[in-house]
C-alpha cells in the first residue's frame, strides 16, 4: 500500500502536468508562453525565442503567494497567468511580468471529493491555461471550463462539467490542458468509468461537436497532421488515439493500458506517427496510416527501457530527449526514428523532471527544485550550469523566455532574471 500511495502522490502532482503543431494551435510572439509546453505546445523554442546566454546565476526578482495547486503559469501580453486553489475556490491571478504586480484576480467554488489514495496531494487544478485571442481559459480540478477577458479578468462564459464525473474515480481530478484548433477549444473530461472530447466555440462556449470517448488520461493533446488530415491527439485511461480536428470523429486508436490509468506524458508527433510513453509501457513510435477509409496505427519500434512517467520528452534536432524513470531517474537521449538509445545517465538524476529544448541547449528543472541546463547534444549529456530555483517542490512546467524564467512552487510564482555572464 505505501508504494502504491507513493505512486498516487507523485503521479497526481505532476499531470498538469507535438511535431510541429497544426490545425490552429496557438503560435505566440517573442517573450510569450501562452499554453502547456510552450508557444508551439511541444516544449521546444527557436533560438529567437530562447535565451541567448545561460549566467553563472540567476537573479531573483519578484514572487507572488498565489495557493496551491500544480497547474503551469502562462505568460503573454505583459503577464503571467496562474491557476490555483485556496480551497474550496480555485483562483486565478494575472500577474505584471515586469513588476509582479497582481492586475486581476477571479475566484469561484468548485468543492471536490478526493479520491481516498490521493490524501496526500493537494487538489489541483493540474490543468495549464490556454491564451488565446485576448482570453484566457481554464480547466479546474472538477472540469469546470472558463473563458476570461485576459485584460480585465471579466468572466465571459463558463462550462461546468462537474455533473459529468466523480473525482473520488480519479486518482488526481481534471488535469488535461485545453488545447485551440481552428474547431475551437478543444477539452477531454471524464474520469475511469468514460468521457467526451468537445470543441468549443471560443467565444460562447457552445458546444461546437462531443465525441464519446474512453475517459482522459492525464496527459494534454496536441494537434496534428497525419495522412493529410489535421487531427487531434491524445491519451485516454486506456489508449492513445487521433480524432478529427473537424468532426470530432475518432479515426484511429491504439491500446495503451496501465494498471492505474497513468497516461501522463503528452504525445511527441513525428512526420509519419506519435512518440508515447508510460511509466510501465516504455517507449514507443506508433505509425499512422490511412489505406481507403481505413486509418490503422502500428508499433513501429518499443524501447522498454526508457520508461517516461510525468515528465513530457522533446524532439529537437533530430533527437528526442526526456527523462525516464528508471534508475531512480536518468536523462536520456533516443533516436526517433528507431528508438535506439543514443546516451542516458547513470541515474539518481531526480524523481523528475519538466523538458524544455531552448535554442542550442537543453533546460532540465527537476522536482527538487534544480535546473540543469546541457547543451543540446546527440552524443553525450554534459551539465554546464546548475540553478537552485525554490525552497519547495517544483511540479509545474517553467516558463523559459528570452531573458528570464518564471517557476511555480507549493505556493507561489517568482521570477528569475539571467544576469550578464555567457556560458
Amino acid at each position: 500500500m505505501q508504494t502504491h500511495m507513493t505512486t498516487l502522490r507523485l503521479t497526481c502532482i505532476v499531470i498538469a502536468l507535438a511535431p510541429v503543431a497544426a490545425g490552429g494551435t496557438q503560435k505566440a510572439t517573442k517573450d510569450s508562453w501562452p499554453q502547456w509546453r510552450g508557444p508551439s505546445r511541444t516544449g521546444v523554442l527557436t533560438l529567437d525565442e530562447a535565451p541567448t546566454m545561460w549566467p553563472p546565476e540567476l537573479k531573483k526578482g519578484w514572487s507572488v503567494e498565489v495557493g496551491e495547486g500544480y497547474s503551469s503559469p502562462i505568460a503573454g501580453d505583459g503577464r503571467v497567468f496562474v491557476h490555483a486553489r485556496r480551497d474550496p475556490d480555485e483562483v486565478v491571478s494575472a500577474i505584471d511580468l515586469a513588476t509582479g504586480t497582481v492586475a486581476w484576480q477571479q475566484k469561484y467554488p468548485a468543492p471536490m471529493q478526493k479520491n481516498p489514495y490521493a490524501k496526500q496531494m493537494a487538489k489541483g487544478p493540474y490543468s495549464t491555461p490556454l491564451l488565446a485571442g485576448g482570453r484566457l481559459y481554464t480547466l479546474g480540478t472538477t472540469a469546470i471550463v472558463s473563458a476570461w477577458n485576459a485584460s480585465t479578468g471579466a468572466l465571459v462564459w463558463r462550462k461546468d462539467f462537474s455533473p459529468r464525473i466523480d473525482t473520488s474515480k480519479l486518482f488526481c481530478g481534471t488535469a488535461m490542458s485545453p488545447l485551440q484548433t481552428k474547431s475551437g477549444i478543444i477539452v477531454h473530461i471524464g474520469d475511469d468509468r468514460g468521457g467526451s472530447i468537445l470543441a468549443l466555440d471560443p467565444a460562447t462556449g457552445k458546444e461546437k461537436w462531443t465525441t464519446e470517448v474512453r475517459g482522459p488520461g492525464y496527459a494534454s493533446p496536441i494537434a496534428v497532421t497525419l495522412g493529410g488530415v489535421p487531427q487531434i491527439v491524445t491519451m485516454t485511461t486506456r489508449s492513445v488515439m487521433g480524432v478529427d480536428t473537424t468532426t470530432g470523429t475518432v479515426l484511429w486508436e491504439f491500446p495503451f493500458d496501465d494498471e492505474w490509468n497513468e497516461n501522463i506524458v503528452t504525445p511527441i508527433a513525428t512526420a509519419s506517427g506519435v512518440i508515447v510513453s508510460g511509466v510501465r509501457q516504455g517507449t514507443r513510435l506508433l505509425a499512422v496510416a490511412k489505406s481507403g477509409s481505413t486509418w490503422a496505427a502500428t508499433e513501429a519500434w518499443h524501447t522498454p527501457d526508457v520508461a517516461m512517467y510525468m515528465s513530457s520528452p522533446v524532439l529537437t534536432r533530430g533527437t528526442l530527449y526526456g527523462h525516464s524513470s528508471k534508475r531512480k531517474g536518468q536523462f536520456v537521449a533516443m533516436d526517433p526514428e528507431t528508438g535506439k538509445i543514443r546516451w542516458a545517465t547513470e541515474g539518481r538524476n531526480a524523481t523528475s523532471a519538466s523538458v524544455v529544448a531552448a535554442g542550442d541547449h537543453l533546460v532540465f528543472l527537476t522536482t527538487d527544485s534544480q535546473m540543469i541546463v546541457t547543451p543540446v547534444d546527440p552524443a553525450a549529456f554534459q551539465e554546464v550550469r546548475r540553478y537552485t530555483l525554490a525552497p519547495s517542490t517544483t511540479y509545474a512546467h517553467p516558463i523559459v523566455l528570452r531573458n528570464q524564467v518564471i517557476v511555480r512552487d507549493a505556493s507561489h510564482v517568482t521570477q528569475w532574471t539571467l544576469s550578464p555572464g555567457t556560458i
